[in-house]
């Protein structure tokens, strides 16, 4: 019987192929984008000189495809808490469905036409017996003994075989006890298609709906190990995802090109007082600072345009997710401090107001980043709806309604924040990243940087996104450190040589 169970080879395969599907058509007409539309990147242009064609066999491209694989895989597990293995669904109307159905359809009929046979054969039935015995026994764990006795002493197949033989073979009595051994293994959510199994009265419908929960339990299984084994990982997946970039790098000696010019831009950019620099004062040309800031500047990368660091190419949708959510926190809490600014006191520390307005500005701006999203109509109608709740809530609160000059100056400054020099707005991107990169500088000392002015009302928001960010730079550096010092000691001058940890 083929195997309908989720492998975890095919689960990388999978998850490579969706990321490389999001990033194909994840949208680019971001904010910041719109705003900067007219404006050039004084470092666009200056690619790396492509290195002279190799011709390669097809297996070292199988060889190269399956290490990326592999490495991609054991990547995604380390930085996404929330990874799991998910049942294998083949698309609807494929080939390959078609003929999985087929293939099913044609054992379970012989299995059928098997047991109404006088006398009854049970070539089939004992094979999957077999099966069934095989994958109960792995889901034990080692303190399991008297399990792992019962089973084989009830799934016995030299005695199954010999039952068969003498025709005094109780295949629903086996089904039961299966049935029963699942319940005891299964994990909690399962409980409901365990109950399910116990109410199919026909041998082949119960035996084909036990192999469908046997497939979901081996899934259960191994989201169960990853969650219990990860914490274990970290420095095996390091080491792992090292050696295989290492070997990659050797067998492609330019696949460090656009890390050298992500790295080179952004200590030339820190050295001409440039806009990568997230501070206003004059930057540090350390090795930590000139790293820092060169991931700071890939939430802000032209993926459209320039080729994506090698180092941090598996991440490359985390940072544009990351992006998507700094410029959504950048508008709300550039609404907000105009709100608060200009209507004063009066609606200092009214219960329930900050929250009624985040409410406002999120909603409207939830799918900012769609294609058909337009930022002028949308801020123009959050003026207006905000006016409204404030208007009603001075009321309510016994102050003076809102005047139609005070509206239109709040409506007028919101409408204002799409600018491209508005300085609401660049303040608190400016805010935004200077407490990014603080988080980056006192990660290691696990004490979070203070929140600037202004981001208090989105404060939860914006230590989440940096406790993201800072966890995915921090396992980078782990895993991509030997490379990183290499290359910036090429680039610095002698008196900045690369400090340990770089």
């Amino acid at each position: 019987m083929p195997n309908e169970a989720d492998h975890l080879d095919g689960r990388g395969d999978k998850e490579s192929k969706k990321k490389e599907e999001r990033r194909q058509g994840a949208p680019e007409g971001t904010l910041n984008e719109r705003i900067r539309a007219n404006s050039s990147s004084p470092n666009r242009g200056n690619t790396p000189q492509a290195s002279p064609p190799r011709f390669v066999s097809v297996e070292e491209l199988m060889e190269t495809a399956e290490g990326v694989t592999n490495m991609a895989l054991a990547h995604e597990i380390m930085v996404n808490q929330d990874f799991q293995v998910k049942p294998a669904v083949l698309p609807e109307g494929s080939l390959e469905r078609q003929v999985k159905e087929i293939m099913h359809k044609a054992f379970w009929d012989c299995l059928e036409a098997q047991l109404k046979e006088e006398p009854q054969t049970y070539g089939h039935c004992i094979k999957l017996l077999s099966e069934i015995r095989e994958t109960l026994l792995s889901f034990l764990l080692p303190g399991h003994g008297r399990l792992r006795s019962r089973i084989e002493e009830v799934l016995d197949l030299p005695l199954i075989q010999q039952q068969a033989e003498n025709g005094a073979l109780d295949i629903g009595k086996l089904s039961q006890f299966i049935v029963g051994m699942m319940g005891s293994l299964c994990a909690p959510c399962r409980d409901e298609d365990i109950r399910k199994l116990k109410e199919i009265p026909d041998i082949v419908p119960l035996l084909k709906e036990i192999f469908s929960v046997l497939d979901l339990m081996k899934v259960d299984m191994a989201n169960f190990a990853l969650t219990s084994i990860r914490p274990h990982l970290m420095q095996q997946s390091v080491e792992y995802e090292r050696s295989k970039f290492q070997g990659f790098l050797e067998k492609h000696p330019n696949a460090l090109d656009y890390t050298e010019k992500w790295l080179e831009d952004t200590l030339r950019c820190l050295r001409e007082g440039g806009s990568c620099a997230a501070s206003s004062g004059p930057p540090s040309l350390s090795s930590v600072n000139v790293h820092n800031h060169a991931y700071l500047r890939l939430l802000t990368w032209a993926h459209a345009s320039d080729p994506f660091p090698e180092t941090v190419l598996m991440d490359q949708v985390r940072f544009q997710e990351m992006h998507r959510e700094e410029e959504r926190l950048v508008v709300l809490s550039s609404v907000l401090l105009i709100v608060y600014t200009t209507t004063g006191e009066a609606i200092s520390g009214l219960p329930g107001l900050l929250e009624t307005l985040k409410d406002i500005v999120s909603a409207i701006f939830a799918d900012m980043h769609a294609p058909s999203f337009n930022a002028p109509e949308a801020l123009a109608t959050v003026g207006e709806k905000l006016c409204v709740e404030l208007s009603e809530c001075l009321s309510r609160h016994g102050y003076s309604p809102f005047a139609a000059v005070r509206r239109s100056a709040l409506m007028g400054q919101i409408s204002a924040i799409i600018q491209p020099d508005n300085s609401v707005r660049k303040l608190m991107e400016s805010r935004l990243q200077n407490y990014l990169l603080a988080s980056l500088e006192s990660s290691q000392h696990k004490n979070p940087p203070p929140l600037p002015g202004g981001l208090a009302p989105v404060g939860k928001e914006v230590k989440e996104l940096a406790v993201r960010f800072s966890r995915l730079i921090n396992f980078n550096k782990l895993v991509f450190s030997p490379f990183y010092q290499n290359i910036l000691q090429k680039l610095l001058a002698p008196g900045e040589s690369p400090s340990p940890g770089t």
